[in-house]
């Protein structure tokens, strides 16, 4: 990657084009990566339909949240965005348009990897506008249970997630990510999707999981891991949610300053809490610094929570 201004909007220097199967749908898809104008944000297109339909990756055209998220307009649909969106999430691209020849994203290896590498073979580009940001003000959360996700205000945007599956080989799994693009690249594009084979028979009757496979996921059954070439991390489930969280905390359509804390959370509970960040009155400010100094003096405007650990 080059190095960029970090207060500069950025998109793709050209296309770049990969295949693949629908985890869910288990339909062969192909998708490319196409540069944006500024101020466009990251726009889906199915390519597939006559005419074209332009979905924006925003939180209000999210329609399914079941063991992915998926987008919607107009009666059409493109499912599984978060892993190619929390990739341009975490390469700091603000402005792409995906094209999509088929009702789903490809699934490739099941991590974000892939579409790391895609972002890579485009190229970045620097655009002449400032970078918008939504700086949290003030803690926000939904809570479901023992199920939580919330934002508080932090100086920069960073993760703590914990998982428990209670599960012998999923439990109780903690990991926190001070988010930049060197750290997402290197700790959490690679981890992959999981799932566990007691639920396979179940996914299918509902008409979802038909395209997945060792391949593309990481499968358990009551005691072990059944990909042959195990685990890419120890602790690879909880890296993943970080992954998916990344992707869906992405359709607010800006970067977050903020930190999120989440605890058994999943697209759901994400979708919440970004409708909830998006529209409760004092929550959030939308802020366009043009260099750290004005970040700086926005920032000391939003109190600190005692005790919280910020980057």
């Amino acid at each position: 990657m080059i190095d960029l201004h970090p207060f500069r909007q950025r998109t793709l220097r050209a296309r770049a084009t990969i295949e693949g199967v629908g985890l869910h749908s288990g339909a062969n898809v192909r998708l490319t990566l196409c540069p944006a104008p500024v101020d466009s944000g990251i726009v889906f297109e199915r390519a597939d339909l006559s005419p074209r339909v332009e979905i924006p990756a925003r939180a209000e055209y999210v329609c399914d949240t079941r063991l992915n998220t998926s987008l919607g307009k107009n009666g059409h649909k493109i499912g599984t965005v978060e892993h190619v969106l929390s990739a341009l999430a975490g390469c700091g691209i603000d402005n792409a348009r995906i094209e999509v020849e088929g009702p789903e994203v490809p699934i490739m290896d099941g991590s974000a990897a892939p579409f790391v590498q895609l972002v890579r073979e485009a190229g970045l580009t620097e655009q002449r506008a400032a970078r918008r940001y939504l700086l949290i003000k003030k803690p926000i959360e939904v809570r479901d249970g023992d199920k939580l996700a919330r934002f508080v205000p932090a100086r920069r945007f960073s993760i703590a997630y914990t998982i428990d599956f209670k599960h012998p080989l999923i439990n109780d799994q903690s990991h926190r990510l001070e988010m930049n693009e060197k750290a997402f690249q290197k700790e959490i594009a690679r981890a992959r999707t999981f799932g566990f084979k007691r639920d396979v028979e179940r996914l299918h009757a509902a008409g979802l999981a038909r395209g997945g496979s060792l391949e593309n996921a990481v499968v358990v059954d009551d005691f072990n891991i059944l990909n042959p070439e195990g685990l890419r991390f120890p602790d690879e489930f909880v890296r993943h949610k970080i992954l998916d969280a990344v992707g869906d905390i992405s359709l607010i359509g800006m970067p977050v300053i903020g930190h999120l804390e989440a605890v058994k959370s999943g697209h759901a509970m994400n979708h919440l809490l970004v409708m909830k960040a998006l529209t409760e009155v004092g929550a959030s400010e939308v802020v366009r610094p043009q260099e750290e100094h004005e970040l700086s003096a926005m920032q000391a405007r939003v109190p600190m929570l005692a005790g919280l650990e910020v980057a």
